[in-house]
């Protein structure tokens, strides 16, 4: 029998609208920053009282995977301080192995040469094979002051009591106030599972001595476009909050003690706005380092 379908039709189905995509851009800075105002950033970085005035400088340590710009950092901090590119820690762009092999002091030095009251031990880098890079127990014999200048690092055998390199009784300027995380921009994402864990053991180590830590997010200029071609944009792009978290996610570091910069790498010439967001990035690092050091001398004062 012939006749019309009385069944009701089913409406066409409609395709679910996908949601807007965030904005790259922010509407406003997320973290306000002094650009074009180097001046008094320096000023106030140079002039830095230490909290002990029997100690003449507090040490730094920074650790971090092969290649992610841990000697550049430390040379870029003195580029800003000097007003030209310097390159008081070597750095090798070809290898993909560490080019730190031993454990050395690097100097922030001012416009006059003068030594600022703030050293740096720059580590050979971790890699994920056990058998390269540097070893774990080695980067805790540095925190707590027990590796001698010049230690040759040993991917296999760390330092121990038995050895010349190891430094008894270290006095408190041998001592790290101030750990320093260096991750890539450009590697957050993909960073061997080995190479955190490493990162996360050396973090324990320096908790248990109270030790204040932070994250240097480098090359963040090649991880966004948007901050290649304007790096005062760096605190109003979404992309960099993003690798921001990421980075606080892998090791557990607050976003307030991370920071990306921009080394020097290429340049001939110094620039202020990279200059300006090194310096705040280690004015952070001076006071958190200097806040140690207050209170270990109110652990002293109460023995």
């Amino acid at each position: 029998m012939g006749g019309s379908d009385s069944r009701p039709q089913t409406p066409p189905r409609q395709r679910t609208p996908s949601p807007p995509r965030p904005s790259p851009v922010f509407d406003e800075p997320w973290r306000k920053m002094p650009w074009g105002n180097k001046h008094d950033l320096e000023e106030t970085l140079r002039n830095f009282k230490l909290s002990n005035p029997d100690v003449k400088f507090v040490r730094i340590l920074i650790v971090g995977e092969v290649g992610a710009g841990k000697s550049s950092f430390i040379n870029s901090i003195n580029d800003a301080f000097q007003g030209r590119i310097t390159s008081g820690a070597l750095v090798d762009a070809t290898s993909g192995t560490s080019f730190t092999k031993v454990y050395k002091t690097h100097n922030i030095r001012g416009k006059d040469n003068s030594i600022l009251p703030f050293v740096f031990n720059d580590i050979m880098g971790l890699e994920p094979a056990d058998n390269h890079g540097a070893h774990v127990q080695d980067i805790v014999s540095a925190l707590r002051g027990f590796l001698k200048e010049g230690y040759k690092f040993n991917p296999v055998n760390p330092v121990s009591e038995d050895d010349n390199n190891y430094k008894y009784n270290p006095r408190v300027s041998d001592q790290t106030f101030c750990l320093i995380n260096i991750i890539s921009a450009n590697d957050v994402s993909r960073m061997d599972d080995k190479v955190v864990q490493k990162m996360k053991k050396i973090r324990e180590e320096a908790s248990k001595y109270n030790m204040p830590q932070v994250i240097i997010m480098t090359k963040v200029d090649a991880a966004c476009p948007l901050v290649k071609e304007d790096l005062t944009k760096v605190y109003t792009s979404n992309k960099v909050k993003e690798l921001m978290q990421q980075c606080s996610n892998l090791l557990g570091v607050p976003m307030n003690n991370i920071f990306p910069v921009k080394n020097y790498h290429e340049e001939l010439d110094t620039d202020v706005n990279m200059d300006v967001l090194i310096l705040k990035a280690f004015d952070q690092i001076v006071n958190v380092a200097n806040d140690a050091l207050i209170d270990l001398n109110h652990c002293d004062e109460n023995e």
